[in-house]
């Protein structure tokens, strides 16, 4: 790990990696730090993504798909359901643990360094750029960046470090919970949609199937409905109805950002992406593709800078602006209807 970078990454989901990967092609110096093991790992989503959201970045491996999603199945509140063929694309649910570490391989192959169990403790503003605090594998580390780039998620550090404003109404966050089970009949190219106050209110319940006899069974309901009563009681009350005899291999649960994108997630000198700059679907709490193109815009804009020697705030206004022509405005229709 060097003394000093360009560039310094925060967290190595899609929208970090892709930031690096394109960052680090354009020939800047780029360092990307991940907290835990593994990139890719733990997984915390349902893993859902439309084909041309893919293949606008990637030819897909088949490493990469779990499963093809053909059609989807709506499930009304008294139980009458409705199946709707996807006719122009195909949907897909992802092994995100294999998807996302391969992006990072691409990055560190266009000459990005990645370290994980890389802990960011601090990030302090210099008159050049960033000093950043953190412990690599235990032992404690500083280094300077011309410019940060925060991925780290819900949560984000990064941008209140920044004075950014990221909190996030009660109303506008949804309680999730999902369970990856094994051991249940499910079709492997349908995806299932359950909505309505007696399986999900304010949000809904899904089955996206992994595989012969696997899926990912999760649950997002809204913050005003989870102080009644809890997501996890619903998915278990679903789970006890419909697969008393399937083995849950994983459990995950936390909060999915359902809100307004950030009107200005920049500061002089740093770009929040994805999660941590609220660029959610805010109708299906959906952000693998949104993170990708985030952190793509982030990676290049952050590279232009760079070579311009020029991280102001007023510059890096091209990052929101090609993020509002993309998908932030649509997203705020969404949210506004």
């Amino acid at each position: 790990m060097q003394a000093s970078y360009d560039l310094v990454i925060i967290g190595g989901g899609p929208g970090g990696c892709m930031a690096a990967l394109h960052a680090a092609e354009k020939g800047i110096s780029v360092c990307l730090l991940e907290k835990t093991r593994d990139i890719g790992y733990p997984v915390r989503c349902g893993e859902a993504i439309g084909e041309e959201a893919v293949k606008q970045f990637f030819n897909p491996k088949d490493t990469w798909i779990a499963s093809t999603i053909k059609k989807c199945r709506l499930v009304s509140p008294n139980g009458t359901s409705v199946d709707i063929p996807f006719r122009k694309e195909h949907g897909y649910i992802l092994n995100r643990r294999i998807f996302d570490y391969d992006i990072s391989l691409m990055a560190s192959n266009a000459g990005a360094e990645i370290y994980t169990k890389s802990y960011v403790s601090l990030i302090e503003k210099q008159s050049n750029g960033f000093s950043i605090s953190l412990e690599y594998l235990g032992e404690p580390r500083k280094i300077d960046a011309k410019i940060v780039i925060g991925a780290d998620g819900l949560e984000s550090r990064v941008g209140r470090w920044a004075g950014i404003r990221t909190q996030i109404k009660m109303k506008d966050m949804e309680s999730c919970v999902q369970y990856s089970v094994g051991n249940i009949e499910v079709e492997e190219d349908r995806m299932d949609m359950y909505v309505g106050k007696n399986y999900a209110p304010g949000g809904y319940l899904w089955i996206f199937p992994k595989g012969k006899g696997f899926a990912n069974i999760g649950i997002g309901i809204s913050g005003k409905y989870s102080k009644d009563r809890s997501a996890k009681s619903y998915i278990d009350e679903f789970m006890d109805r419909n697969f008393p005899n399937a083995a849950i291999h994983t459990t995950m649960c936390g909060g999915v950002p359902c809100a307004k994108p950030l009107e200005s997630p920049i500061k002089d000198g740093l770009m929040l992406v994805g999660d941590a700059a609220h660029f959610v679907n805010p109708v299906t709490g959906g952000g693998i593709a949104s993170a990708m193109k985030s952190g793509m815009f982030a990676g290049q804009v952050a590279s232009e800078s760079i070579l311009k020697k020029d991280t102001s705030e007023n510059f890096l206004t091209k990052y929101i602006k090609l993020c509002q022509k993309d998908f932030v405005n649509r997203h705020n229709r969404i949210y506004n209807v």
